[in-house]
């Protein structure tokens, strides 16, 4: 496994030779200076893909810890700032396994604000459905369903867990996504050695597929005429240029994706202020073959121009 050392990740001790002191305890007024490693904490829904998520970090070189006491995560990250260098990223896998801890993550979030840690939290979910189907391929119950089903479990992980969804920095639903497709969704946000100020998804879809649960904000298409209705567009998608030329050619289209554009401008702002650094962005038609597409791949290329590390996915293109 390859270690980053990550930019400007060093400890400074201090110097030792004139001195004949250590230099580790402080006592001579000259403390160490130590870098404060940058901290992911992964959770979410059991059977969501929190171990693949993980086990993705861990490949990238960061340092994983599974199932660590919220608790435990302050000391953790002081343990990383006394490493040297060595220990420059940190990803902190939380879940019910630790339910009698979990009260504590509240506290400890407070504690590395207080601290200005870097801190990020991906939340991993996904449906109902596809969590029960997981839970009975492996044949095993879920953590919290006691003597109940595991519908009963998956109820009470989603009340258990509200309140920290609504805290993450980022949300990536895994319902119909497989291991390499997570991997891949992980790489884009993880791989680069040069964090950008804000990463965008943009995301096409259909309505009749139902809402993206992962998305920040929705765009809906709808308002621009149908290609799907002139016979010699049907058969083909967004990505085609006769088809993303007829769009673009409706009342409203291109004075939508400039307007559009200006206020994802304002909200970036907005965002970065916060201190988010994610954002999905999903665009919606009827099937998302067409119109979604055809307007993600334009507001994705508007994003990327402006400086926006942008990832493009069209979840329901191909599906009809």
């Amino acid at each position: 496994m390859t270690e980053h050392d990550g930019d400007g990740a060093h400890v400074s001790t201090g110097t030792t030779g004139d001195t004949g002191e250590t230099g580790h305890n402080g006592n001579n007024g000259e403390a160490a200076e130590q870098a404060i490693p940058e901290l992911v904490i992964i959770s979410g829904m059991s059977g969501a893909g929190r171990s693949t998520a993980a086990k993705c970090l861990e490949d990238l070189g960061w340092f994983v810890v599974d199932n660590l006491p919220p608790a435990l995560i302050p000391t953790m990250v002081e343990l990383g700032a006394r490493s040297q260098g060595n220990v420059a990223r940190i990803a902190v896998v939380v879940d019910v396994r630790g339910r009698r801890f979990f009260d504590n993550l509240r506290e400890s979030l407070a504690d590395l604000d207080a601290k200005e840690v870097t801190r990020r939290i991906v939340f991993l979910e996904s449906s109902d459905d596809a969590l029960v189907r997981r839970f009975e391929s492996v044949r095993r119950p879920h953590p919290l369903q006691g003597d109940g089903r595991i519908t009963d479990g998956i109820a009470a992980e989603r009340d258990l867990l509200r309140e920290l969804r609504g805290d993450a920095d980022l949300v990536i639903d895994t319902s119909s996504l497989n291991v390499h497709e997570l991997r891949a969704k992980m790489d884009a946000q993880f791989a680069g050695d040069d964090e950008p100020q804000l990463r965008a998804t943009v995301m096409s879809f259909g309505y009749k597929y139902g809402l993206p649960v992962d998305a920040d904000l929705v765009v809906d298409c709808r308002f621009l005429p149908n290609p799907h209705w002139v016979p010699e567009l049907r058969p083909f998608t967004g990505l085609n240029e006769e088809v993303s030329g007829y769009v673009f050619n409706q009342p409203g289209a291109k004075e939508f994706l400039d307007q559009y554009t200006e206020l994802l401008q304002l909200i970036a702002a907005g965002y970065r202020r916060e201190g988010k650094r994610y954002v999905t962005i999903a665009v919606g038609c009827t099937g998302g073959k067409h119109r979604s597409v055809a307007m993600s791949e334009k507001l994705a290329a508007r994003l990327s121009s402006e400086g926006v590390e942008t990832v493009l996915v069209h979840r329901d293109m191909g599906r009809e």
